[in-house]
């Protein structure tokens, strides 16, 4: 069985690991271990600690690693590698495969062919306005504070990774704003199970490429 290392920021990473993709991944004989971040008290933290963990567990020759992090999280203090070079690329997608391809050069060459970046855009709520219907179907009419909105939001974004990292626009603030009393760790694996793996990969192509890299690994 082959096995891939999935560094998230929390536990709703690792549920949505767990219940969402490792059910897809048995069928590939692939088996994923979804350890937290180190040094993190929730989110993202200096690219030097996340590098050094990465690189520990690549030390087991038996394993890939990946990562499962948002962009919205990431700010200058992190020191992600060519971080200010990557601002100057207008396309957010582009952006972030600039930053995945520096982080991935600043891992130790002789194992960081085992190592596959990725970097949600724009952070991991994206993937639950795949398709709307599903949380319309899990909230009553009285816990929704601003319906409309969520309409407005699917109507807007045909992809879900486009909706924008806006202090109050990012996917988490709009179901913020959409949902009373939203929590991410409660709803987020939930809500993306029911949408199905299927469906999130259709509409989220950044996601989708980063899976079919993680299915495909040798």
């Amino acid at each position: 069985m082959k096995r891939i290392i999935i560094i998230g920021e929390g536990p709703t990473e690792q549920l949505f690991c767990n219940d969402v993709l490792q059910p897809v991944f048995n069928a590939h004989d692939i088996f994923l271990e979804t350890p937290k971040i180190k040094k993190s008290k929730g989110g993202i933290v200096a690219w030097e600690h996340l590098k050094k963990q990465v690189e520990l567990h690549l030390k087991d020759t038996g394993v890939y690693v990946t990562t499962l992090i948002d962009y919205y999280g990431i700010h200058p203090c992190h020191a992600f590698p060519k971080w200010e070079e990557a601002k100057a690329i207008v396309n957010k997608s582009d952006r972030i495969t600039f930053l995945e391809n520096s982080m991935l050069e600043e891992i130790d060459e002789s194992i960081r062919y085992r190592f596959i970046p990725y970097i949600q855009l724009h952070e991991f709520e994206a993937l639950l306005f795949s398709d709307i219907t599903v949380i319309e179907d899990n909230f009553e009419s009285d816990e929704f504070k601003d319906y409309d909105y969520l309409l407005e939001t699917d109507k807007a974004f045909s992809n879900p990774e486009n909706i924008n990292d806006g202090k109050t626009t990012a996917p988490s603030k709009r179901l913020g704003r959409i949902i009373d009393d939203y929590s991410k760790v409660v709803y987020g694996s939930l809500l993306a199970q029911e949408i199905g793996l299927d469906k999130i990969r259709e509409k989220c192509p950044r996601f989708n490429n980063w899976i079919e890299r993680l299915l495909t690994i040798e």
